[in-house]
């Protein structure tokens, strides 16, 4: 204790969110005090339509990085990509201790093996109910049902107080591995007092309680007996182990064998079943090369998909471009999810190719064939009414997710001016006076594309845009700058602007705007190659515009004898 009071921020939590707030995904929350830092979940999220070429979304550690002196650990609440996809990228820069359950971990070493730190990482596997001593915190995982596995809640003890961070939950009480959320425990924490609570809020909109996991199996077996003599394609999120349990229960008691696509999926499957948390009957699993060798109506394809990624194995089947499966009008093609908001255009994109070759579609509009993972209203309700938080902050989601949640605390009698509705980098501090924000801190999104990481910026998504909206012109020419001639050229290439066979009479033109420019150009005293770019893409632009009301990149080349 003695190191806080030599610091200006003596006896005040600072509580940063890096992702998770105004998005779905991303979650990363940071918690300091002095010189003690705790962070709950590292994530990714998924590129929105204007991030072309963009294939992941990581927070913005920078805040990280500059004081990875202070971090105690990093806490892991459960193994979806939202809370544990950015572990690997943060391993590259810092080198922290990472504390979940089991399958969180084994999930995060399969990623591991892929994108290796550069030093041995410190992974520490806890039980619910563990307790962990991390500087000036101490920090307790609390068993809640999720749609994976494993999942926790965790009480940071503080000098200020506890905080406790609901990760992501629901109530459950048939849950497929047997686990109730453990209530007794969080009701007790509530009654020796939180100081502040933070709360999913994915869910917040929705009334009532969340259906139970087993209600998907249900709907499984209807539909194993209804298209018993078509093949089964399912698709699911692939850390969805208990509803991916179901399905291959479902396959084994039907006589089917399964055949598992997407990298992703094989992973969870392995690491799953090798950790004890699936039981695959024997011979169920077929390799996906051997599929040929069975009816198929004797078979079940788990895939990935779900969202309509355009690389997946669904998304690959549905057209027509996956080398092993080969989509007919006897399949059909399960979706046993729920489009994350946003990628409803992605998964009706897929749903549209299905059903155009003839496919039957099922979907959770006309079966119950998916369960959200997280809580609705009223066991939001029971998560407060247990914990009786003095102070709110909702967490995961957008704008409209955290004001509903907002909504239900003021229900359930917390103050408005005690809830507070942050943004990402918006430092929360609380002290024994009170709880207040008070300033900002670096955050944001930095952006995967193939192997780099964050070299792709609002310029370079800019120039993507602009080429996918209006084409490129290149624009070659040799020149003598010494005789002040053009030794050949100029030539003009066009990609993505017009067709060139169809608008010769327009190249020709163009062509002969950028001769006069380089001409009025190397005619004058002072010229450079610079100079030169600037007059031939600024006349070219107006050219252009004035006759197709269209504003192409022009590219200038100019090489210089």
């Amino acid at each position: 204790m003695k190191k806080e009071k030599m610091k200006g921020s003596q006896g005040k939590l600072r509580v940063i969110s890096l992702g998770g707030l105004q998005e779905i995904g991303k979650n990363m929350t940071v918690f300091e005090y002095g010189e003690d830092i705790v962070v709950i979940d590292a994530g990714l999220g998924f590129p929105d339509d204007e991030m072309l070429g963009v294939d992941l979304v990581i927070p913005d550690i920078s805040y990280l990085v500059k004081n990875a002196h202070k971090i105690r650990g990093v806490l892991i609440t459960h193994g979806h990509e939202d809370h544990i996809g950015a572990v690997p990228y943060l391993l590259q820069q810092i080198d922290v201790p990472i504390y979940g359950t089991r399958l969180s971990l084994g999930i995060i070493e399969g990623k591991l093996d892929e994108n290796p730190p550069p030093f041995d990482p410190e992974l520490y596997t806890v039980e619910a109910g563990d307790v962990i001593n991390l500087g000036v915190f101490k920090a307790e995982f609390i068993h809640v049902n999720h749609s994976i596995a494993d999942a926790c809640a965790i009480s940071l003890k503080t000098p200020v107080g506890t905080v406790f961070h609901t990760g992501d939950f629901k109530l459950d009480v048939s849950p497929i591995d047997g686990q109730i959320m453990d209530l007794t425990r969080i009701g007790e924490i509530g009654k020796a007092g939180v100081t502040l609570m933070l709360c999913e809020s994915t869910n917040a909109e929705r009334a009532g309680f969340t259906a139970s996991e087993r209600t998907v199996g249900s709907s499984l077996e209807r539909i194993f007996a209804q298209y018993e003599d078509r093949r089964l394609i399912i698709t699911t999120f692939s850390s969805n182990v208990h509803r991916v349990q179901q399905i291959i229960n479902a396959s084994h008691n039907h006589g089917r064998k399964v055949a598992v696509l997407g990298r992703s999926m094989v992973n969870v499957i392995g690491a799953a079943a090798e950790l004890g948390y699936m039981d695959l009957p024997d011979g169920v699993l077929i390799d996906i090369r051997d599929i040929g060798r069975y009816r198929p109506e004797d078979i079940t394809l788990i895939t990935t998909g779900s969202q309509g990624e355009p690389m997946s194995a669904l998304y690959r089947i549905a057209f027509s471009e996956h080398d092993r499966v080969k989509i007919t009008p006897n399949d059909v093609v399960v979706l046993s999810s729920s489009a994350i908001p946003g990628n409803e255009r992605l998964v009706g994109k897929i749903i549209n190719a299905l059903v155009k070759n003839g496919v039957k579609v099922v979907n959770d509009s006309t079966e119950d064939v998916h369960v959200s993972g997280h809580a609705c209203r009223e066991e939001i309700k029971l998560m407060m009414a247990l914990l009786k938080p003095k102070y709110l902050m909702p967490i995961h989601g957008e704008y409209r997710h955290l004001y509903a949640n907002k909504d239900i605390g003021e229900f359930m009698g917390i103050p408005s001016e005690n809830i507070f509705i942050s943004e990402i980098g918006k430092v929360l501090e609380v002290d024994r006076k009170g709880a207040r924000f008070n300033g900002s801190e670096i955050a944001g999104k930095v952006l995967v594309d193939g192997s780099g990481v964050g070299d792709i910026g609002s310029v370079v998504l800019r120039d993507r845009k602009h080429l996918s909206e209006d084409g490129l012109v290149v624009v070659v020419v040799t020149i003598d700058t010494e005789g002040r001639y053009i030794v050949s050229g100029p030539d003009i290439v066009s990609r993505g602007f017009v067709y060139v066979k169809e608008s010769e009479e327009l190249m020709t033109q163009a062509k002969q705007i950028a001769e006069d420019s380089l001409n009025r150009a190397l005619s004058k005293k002072a010229v450079d190659r610079t100079q030169l770019k600037t007059v031939v893409k600024d006349d070219l632009a107006r050219f252009i515009y004035k006759e197709t009301k269209r504003k192409p990149m022009i590219l200038p080349i100019i090489m210089d004898l």
